[in-house]
């Protein structure tokens, strides 16, 4: 039996790095009114509530909400019922997809410095892959932006159960071959090419890609609470012992508990291949930045700005960035959508309106946009509940189950 709800609690979020003055100047020096402050507090958890209780159905979550030059966190339900832990927003959740997001801003501050280009073809990195076929024109821009063509079964049902070592996996990339449909430059989406991504930046840096991040991205942010950790015994990362206890339980669509704690899912099997793990609070960090909150750091700030241009188009109103899609309406939701069986994420930001959420709940299945643009379109004052083009992330595009089924991870 499902135990009985936890009332929300909400608080005002002092996220790692934050300072009220400066995140208040930053905002108002990066363009745009502080329009959304309007809002109080018990509006915004009028808003945020009752989305977040259409689904939790006896799991939790941990929402962080930037209004303006405010910063609230809401927090619902258990981290793990069986013990009565509640959910905090120092609680760690499986980002699933999301991650690819810090992907993304961690290739283009490379990129900005001068350290890549996004014109390199993989193979310049990866010498197993110099004398396979199509994948020699494979360039790391095309894998962020999922306009390659590069994919494999994997990536979409029926999904074989098929798991690959590093060695397997450029096996079966150095003999991929095109699907002769995909145009060039078409948006194809692909884990495996985010998977490849991280095998040439590690190359590159010689470095393990959970290495790299931190020195390069997240350290940078103070995120010292977003992770990659390895993966362990019965597919549960292995997590530093300050951060063991804070990573939630994870539940099934039918929010019934799925793994241990820390349950890492997916068909790569190397280190830097699984799922990142992150806090409200540290995701509020990350998502200040994307708002401007971190304008005295340039080259960050050309970095966020590179991820954000329009690649290629999804369907009509829904435009592919580099990780990030771009929702078209009477305002722009920039966002990622991210989902496992145990898991559903999504960020989503309005940057004209100085606007974001970030939702981590601990049910798998869900679809996040469901929930998170009807909470950013009631903020930004919109009537709508749903924008052009619906969910993605593989979905409608690709003929996925719906909501899409990441379980590629």
């Amino acid at each position: 039996m499902i135990a009985s709800r936890l009332p929300p609690v909400m608080r005002e979020l002092h996220y790692p790095g934050r300072s009220a003055a400066a995140l208040l100047l930053s905002l108002l020096a990066a363009g745009g009114a502080l329009a959304e402050s309007r809002w109080t507090d018990d509006q915004i958890k009028q808003i945020v509530a009752p989305e977040m209780h259409k689904v939790l159905k006896g799991a939790g979550a941990a929402v962080s909400v930037a209004v303006g030059d405010r910063m609230l966190a809401l927090e619902f339900g258990w981290a793990d019922r069986s013990s009565r832990r509640p959910v905090t927003a120092d609680s760690l959740f499986n980002l699933a997809s999301v991650s690819k997001v810090f992907d993304a801003t961690l290739l283009a501050l490379a990129s900005r410095d001068g350290e890549v280009s996004l014109d390199d073809p993989v193979v310049k990195y990866v010498d197993e892959l110099k004398h396979g076929g199509d994948i020699r024109d494979v360039t790391l821009g095309g894998l962020i932006s999922f306009t390659s063509g590069f994919a494999l079964p994997q990536d979409h049902p029926p999904f074989p159960a098929e798991h690959f070592t590093l060695a397997r996996f450029l096996d079966a990339v150095k003999t991929w071959r095109r699907d002769p449909d995909h145009r060039p430059g078409e948006y194809r989406y692909s884990h495996a090419g985010i998977m490849l991504l991280h095998v040439a930046l590690e190359r590159r840096f010689g470095l393990p890609y959970a290495a790299l991040l931190e020195q390069k991205l997240l350290r940078r942010l103070g995120l010292s609470s977003t992770v990659l950790p390895v993966r362990g015994a019965r597919s549960a990362g292995l997590f530093a012992p300050a951060l063991r206890e804070r990573v939630v339980q994870g539940y099934s669509e039918e929010a019934q508990p799925i793994g241990e704690p820390g349950d890492i899912q997916g068909h790569y099997y190397w280190p830097g291949s699984g799922q990142m793990f992150s806090s409200a609070r540290d995701m509020a960090g990350f998502l200040a930045a994307q708002l401007g909150a971190r304008a005295d750091d340039s080259r960050l700030r050309a970095a966020i700005e590179l991820t954000r241009g329009q690649v290629a188009a999804v369907r009509d109103g829904v435009g592919q960035a580099h990780a990030w899609e771009l929702h078209h309406g009477p305002f722009t939701i920039i966002d990622k959508n991210g989902g496992l069986s145990n898991s559903t994420t999504y960020i989503g930001m309005v940057p004209s309106k100085r606007l974001g959420v970030v939702i981590l709940i601990n049910r798998g299945w869900l679809d996040g946009r469901e929930i998170g643009h009807p909470i950013l379109q009631q903020l930004a004052g919109g009537a709508s509940a749903s924008l052009p083009g619906g969910r993605s992330d593989g979905s409608a595009a690709q003929g996925l189950p719906s909501p899409a089924r990441e379980r590629a991870q």
